[in-house]
């Protein structure tokens, strides 16, 4: 990892820097996907599995034979954990119901909102170097209790046309039947098209690499929605004298082995602690599995050392993390300085891989410095607000005299129109 100590202000933008998107190096190819997908259909989608997937499928959807003999595969550990961490995603987004109340914003002029459901969304769940089925329950679970009428998930196969058992299994447990094995740019293009296997949605959800990345942003030009603009992930470790250094290698540990464009950082007050933690780093990757893919990672980490705490939380603001770990003797307090992050971790017993999985926070966040702007998935993803408004003979009397002098002051002589006939019917 990279150590910093003590940047100027004016490095702050260099050092916080990303790894660049290739979008666009990347568009000629996807559009060459969407357009074939578009044009041709499920015949599309099996030709580019076939040749990015290296698998032969004669058919994308999975069948129920198929989810179970998924539940006989998934051993009764992970499934316990499954339904205690699709429990947990339950009841936190369940508590996010959005309550209408109407409002008199004066005599006779009633205002209220009411909530409704997406009809359509599509899942995104990816099966590369893993398979990530939490991302299965993160994305289903306020699917459903939003009230979607219609779920599509599409996740790639594997060389033996089969999606991962713990995917099937997860979707089935929060609800989900309409499953197709399709992955990367043509999962994305079905889903914003529509083929004659895989239904065409309103709005897509979920993770991806670069290529997903680059076609969910072409698709949300005009054809669908989108979940929010994501790039790689990242971690932030917001750390003081207090902190453990096991504790905060393993979380830039356990970021840095999503994939090799990921990005783990540490900033701290403490010498003593960057020290320890970049020894611990060390020791630790040398027990990953993934130990490769988390080194490559590790190449543009950083472990920076700051002046104090309000510069620590200052540049952490400016660098908007998808994941920030508080592990300070006074987080409570630190976190409520706290404005630009997707997800935030309290304490030295909160780590990032709680969200991720079974805390019951939703693990699909703003990165790349979105989390400036962009709130992660959340129960409002999945519905719309309709405004409605009920004007009475009373209430148009009174506000009608405002609405024509500020419509004729807009040259929108209609507009006046409509409230002077009102007013006029009810002076006869």
């Amino acid at each position: 990892m990279n150590i910093i100590k003590y940047p100027e202000r004016a490095e702050w933008v260099n050092l916080l820097k990303r790894s660049a998107l290739k979008t666009e190096s990347l568009r000629d190819t996807v559009m060459e996907v969407l357009d074939k997908v578009r044009a041709e259909g499920d015949r599309a989608v099996i030709e580019f599995e076939e040749k990015f997937d290296k698998v032969n499928l004669s058919s994308l959807a999975v069948t129920e034979e198929e989810f179970d003999e998924a539940d006989k595969a998934i051993g009764i550990e992970l499934k316990a954990a499954i339904m205690l961490a699709l429990n947990n995603i339950k009841k936190f987004h369940s508590a996010q119901k959005f309550e209408g109340k109407k409002v008199e914003t004066m005599p006779g002029v009633t205002c209220w909102q009411k909530a409704v459901a997406i009809e359509k969304v599509g899942l995104y769940v990816p099966g590369g170097t893993a398979p990530l089925f939490s991302t299965v329950l993160m994305l289903a679970t306020p699917a459903k209790i939003a009230g979607c009428k219609e779920i599509v998930l599409c996740s790639p196969p594997n060389r033996e046309g089969k999606i991962h058992p713990a995917i099937l299994y997860a979707a089935r447990a929060a609800g989900v039947s309409k499953v197709f094995k399709a992955g990367g740019v043509q999962a994305i293009g079905a889903m914003a098209y529509g083929t004659e296997s895989i239904p065409k949605v309103y709005k897509i959800f979920g993770p991806g690499n670069q290529f997903v990345t680059t076609a969910k942003q072409q698709v949300s030009l005009r054809d669908v929605a989108i979940d929010m603009p994501a790039g790689p992930s990242e971690v932030a470790v917001l750390a003081d004298e207090t902190a453990n250094p096991i504790f905060v290698a393993s979380d830039l540990l356990s970021q840095a082995e999503h994939g090799a464009d990921s990005q783990a950082i540490l900033i701290t007050t403490s010498e003593k602690l960057l020290e320890e933690t970049a020894l611990e780093v060390e020791k630790q990757l040398a027990a990953l599995p993934r130990k490769e893919l988390a080194s490559k990672s590790l190449e543009s980490s950083k472990l920076i050392l700051v002046n104090d705490m309000d510069e620590a939380v200052t540049m952490v603001n400016e660098y908007a993390p998808e994941h920030l770990i508080i592990e300070t003797k006074d987080y409570a307090e630190i976190a409520e300085r706290i404005v630009n992050a997707g997800s935030v971790f309290l304490g030295q017993f909160s780590p990032e891989s709680a969200g991720d999985y079974a805390s019951g926070t939703n693990h699909t966040l703003p990165t790349n410095g979105y989390a400036k702007a962009y709130s992660g998935v959340s129960l409002d993803s999945f519905i719309r607000k309709i405004t409605f408004q009920e004007i009475s003979g009373e209430g148009i009397s009174t506000i009608g005299p405002a609405i024509q002098v500020m419509a004729a002051s807009e040259y929108l002589d209609g507009h006046k129109n409509a409230i002077t006939v009102r007013l006029a019917s009810l002076n006869k």
